[in-house]
């Protein structure tokens, strides 16, 4: 069995929480109570807790571009990748960072997008052109 990552982190509303994993995302609900709700995030745990949100600030630089830290996100197949992005626009999603191809022609080539969930909770959703370059120095 390949390990599934576990992420846990807070949310405010859990309603509006599912709105977004569900039907934004297109992730599919767990486990559920009254303060907390599973989601299967692209093949990872997410659970979703009703807290105060991450403090966050653009204080990563990838490609001298900004970017927020802490996010958090998936990996996915280009054809996925392109389908969601193409679906986020649609929802007049507001990016952090457009879909956009960074390190082009490099090692490490990869598409990429940044956006928060309602909460403020950045997501970034990348695809490489060589999945064996995922770890690649």
């Amino acid at each position: 069995m390949q390990s599934i990552f576990h992420l846990a982190f807070n949310v405010t509303d859990l309603e509006t929480a599912c709105e977004f994993y569900t039907n934004t995302l297109g992730c599919k609900q767990g486990r559920r109570t009254e303060t907390w709700v599973d989601y299967n995030f692209f093949g990872h745990q997410l659970s979703l807790h009703i807290g105060e949100p991450f403090h966050v600030k653009p204080t990563g630089k990838v490609d001298k571009i900004a970017v927020p830290m802490p996010h958090f996100g998936a990996i996915l197949p280009i054809a996925q990748w392109k389908e969601l992005a193409t679906k986020l626009h649609a929802l007049d999603t507001n990016f952090i960072i457009q879909p956009s191809v960074r390190f082009e022609g490099q090692a490490g080539e990869q598409h990429t997008m940044f956006f928060s969930d309602p909460f403020g909770n950045p997501i970034e959703l990348k695809s490489f052109a060589n999945t064996e370059q995922v770890f690649q120095a």
